[in-house]
């Protein structure tokens, strides 16, 4: 019979690529991920990896299994949640993680529901930069987040996708590229562009967005508009961080050739089934999953 650390460090192995990478993910050294898998495949008396190349890759019938292994861990997970919920009522303290490129004001309503439902309940917020929610949730530092949302989440996550943030294309008025009536690409990737990233060295996801070669990173979307007032590059920036600097006339919108509609990225609502809620956190999932950002 498989142990739940078999099953995870498979899944977490196929799912990073390499062994070395499960091993972070999981904080274990790597022999430990490797005998893992090993026994299980001695169990199954199956090959779920070829080693033949230098990263592993999935045989067919790890493929296969794949996703049998997820099935197990998804309903280990919500076994562990729900006894856990069952056995407390009210949490002491409940945590949000609010991406900084993730518009606030639509939340106050639901906050103010909150302090006056659940007013002996400490809430922290916290407001991390680009793609770094997922680590505060997968590291149990936040309970529920509110971010950008990604291609995938790590195993245990779940998540519904609740609206959407119109990206913009800014610039100071007298930085070069906002002198011309259309720009091109061709245009963008002669200038310097100011990219978010995120704090995880592991996460590149900011590559897909980068247009220039000349590029600067910052993890705050705030830092990057400061940088872009200054004159010193341009950005591709949600409408809920630049609002505000347009309005002044401190930036401008960059008139894209190639872009006719607007660039919009969805706004996921994520939460782990490994983090048990009591009857706060339940409360305020459900009242955060009504709720709807279209810009």
């Amino acid at each position: 019979m498989p142990s739940i650390e078999q099953l995870t460090c498979f899944v977490v192995a196929a799912e990073s690529g390499s062994f070395s990478a499960a091993a972070r993910q999981l904080g274990k050294v790597q022999s430990a991920v490797s005998t893992a898998i090993s026994n299980l495949e001695i169990d199954a008396n199956l090959e779920l990896f070829d080693r033949s190349s230098r990263s592993p890759v999935l045989t067919e019938a790890g493929q296969m299994l794949l996703k049998s292994a997820k099935t197990v861990l998804h309903s280990h997970h919500e076994f562990n949640a729900h006894a856990a919920s069952l056995s407390s009522s009210n949490e002491a303290s409940l945590c949000i993680a609010i991406e900084q490129n993730v518009a606030t004001p639509i939340l106050l309503t639901v906050l103010e529901r909150f302090a006056n439902t659940f007013p002996y309940i400490t809430l922290e917020l916290l407001d991390p930069g680009s793609g770094d929610v997922a680590e505060l949730l997968r590291s149990n530092r936040a309970d529920i987040g509110l971010m950008i949302q990604q291609e995938y989440y790590p195993q245990g996550f779940s998540f519904r996708g609740i609206g959407h943030s119109r990206v913009i294309p800014v610039s100071a008025p007298d930085f070069p590229l906002a002198q011309m009536k259309q720009v091109t690409l061709a245009d963008l990737r002669q200038h310097r562009q100011v990219v978010g990233r995120s704090l995880d060295p592991d996460n590149q996801m900011h590559e897909r967005y980068t247009l220039s070669p000349q590029v600067w990173l910052s993890e705050s979307p705030f830092v990057i508009l400061e940088l872009l007032c200054a004159n010193i590059g341009w950005a591709f920036l949600h409408e809920a961080v630049v609002k505000e600097k347009l309005h002044s006339g401190e930036l401008v919108v960059l008139d894209l050739v190639y872009e006719q509609a607007d660039i919009l990225q969805g706004i996921d609502l994520v939460w782990t089934e490994n983090r048990a809620l009591g009857k706060a956190g339940q409360w305020l999932l459900q009242q955060l999953q009504s709720l709807r950002f279209e810009e």
